[in-house]
């Protein structure tokens, strides 16, 4: 069955529909519809079942997303940091400490990866994406081809990888992937520009069209970015101009807001600001910017981390789990679950077992904050250690 939706076009019209508002002539004559309201099915195609299960997996109480799907020169980047060269098979055997992690089933219902991953195999030649099948987590797939300079704008970027899209989305779904990410970013330091705006926005819901019509559920990223020393009230603005932006062109190009995830950034100060919010600020914040753009339909909110500390960005997340959302409301954290599975591996085969002792404890931490049931009590001061990288890039 095809769901249903309506945009609005613009503040001042009282017209709610679903394609375009229209006065049209009929033999010569003109004929108002103003006072019908007309709807157009928003479907995408034989998968939309199967879109609609996907995302209602991966949004199942407890449980969110490791993400895992760093370019080659990022996670260059994070072996360097513990003295490892940047190989494929150093990449290997990282991706394979965390995917074969036991138990990680429980608390991760997906992983996103990057291309390499999804066609490598443990060293013992069972394929990545059967190992996430066995541990019930759904096999995702970065899908972009990052971002390049938007002319015109004001020092803005803009995500590059429409062309093609199609023909991969259909070889990853092949391959075992299932949902698909695509990031694109706004910097509120740099406006953001109404052009930057824009063209995130309708990239962004170009590409979620192409993946549903392909069986992968769109993972609908446009992270503002902590960069700034504003406070939470001017982030909380422009994420309310990046979301009604972003839910009008998903609209437009006939998206099923029921077969999709949203990974947006959490409502903070930026990063220099010199006054930092607490969780339940952020969470308040956070909230009201999500309860004015986000329709009820959309199954699950997958929050990015976004260079907080691994603490910080569970603490937050608990606090808006405190009473019920409309959403399943939960995570798609990189180096919020990464960062002390890193250190405690150190790139040495007898320390693999308590890395991912590491890497169950955050997930856990997670799932509980999940649930709204999480307490910081006990951790280590290393897991409250800001990431944040001005002006980082991957």
């Amino acid at each position: 069955m095809a769901s249903m939706s309506f945009v609005k076009l613009n503040a001042s019209s009282s017209q709610w529909i679903g394609q375009q508002s229209f006065n049209q002539k009929n033999n010569g004559s003109l004929f108002s519809r103003s006072a019908r309201r007309v709807s157009m099915p928003i479907r995408a195609g034989s998968y939309t079942d199967e879109l609609v299960q996907t995302a209602k997996t991966i949004a199942s109480p407890g449980r969110g997303i490791l993400a895992i799907d760093e370019s080659s020169a990022t996670v260059g980047k994070r072996l360097a940091s513990i003295g490892l060269d940047n190989t494929e098979p150093n990449r290997q055997a990282y991706r394979q400490l965390l995917l074969t992690t036991p138990g990680l089933g429980e608390y991760i219902s997906g992983s996103i990866l990057f291309e390499e991953t999804l066609y490598q195999s443990t060293t013992d030649g069972k394929s990545f994406v059967d190992v996430m099948r066995e541990a019930k987590i759904m096999p995702g797939i970065k899908v972009d081809k990052g971002l390049v300079p938007l002319p015109g704008s004001n020092n803005e970027s803009w995500c590059q990888g429409l062309d093609g899209l199609a023909s991969r989305c259909a070889e990853y779904y092949k391959q075992g992937a299932r949902f698909a990410k695509w990031r694109t970013v706004v910097s509120i330091p740099c406006g953001p520009s109404a052009l930057a705006v824009k063209e995130a926005a309708w990239g962004l819901a170009r590409y979620a069209a192409i993946a549903q019509d392909n069986g992968l559920v769109p993972i609908v990223e446009p992270e503002i970015l902590l960069d700034g020393d504003h406070p939470i009230e001017r982030s909380l603005e422009v994420a309310e101009q990046v979301w009604a932006e972003v839910f009008y062109y998903l609209a437009q190009n006939n998206v099923v807001f029921e077969g999709i995830l949203l990974k947006p950034s959490m409502v903070t100060p930026g990063a220099e600001h010199k006054n930092k919010a607490s969780p339940d600020t952020v969470a308040r914040n956070t909230l009201t910017m999500l309860r004015r753009r986000v329709p009820p339909s959309v199954p699950g909110i997958m929050f990015l981390s976004g260079g907080q500390s691994e603490v910080e960005a569970t603490l937050n997340l608990n606090a808006m789990n405190q009473s019920p959302n409309p959403w399943h409301v939960s995570f798609s954290y990189a180096r919020a679950l990464q960062n002390s599975v890193l250190k405690a591996w150190q790139g040495r085969p007898e320390n693999i077992e308590a890395a991912q002792k590491a890497l169950l404890i955050r997930a856990k931490a997670n799932s509980l904050a999940q649930l709204g049931r999480y307490s910081a009590a006990g951790e280590n001061e290393e897991a409250k250690k800001g990431m944040f990288v001005k002006g980082y890039t991957y």
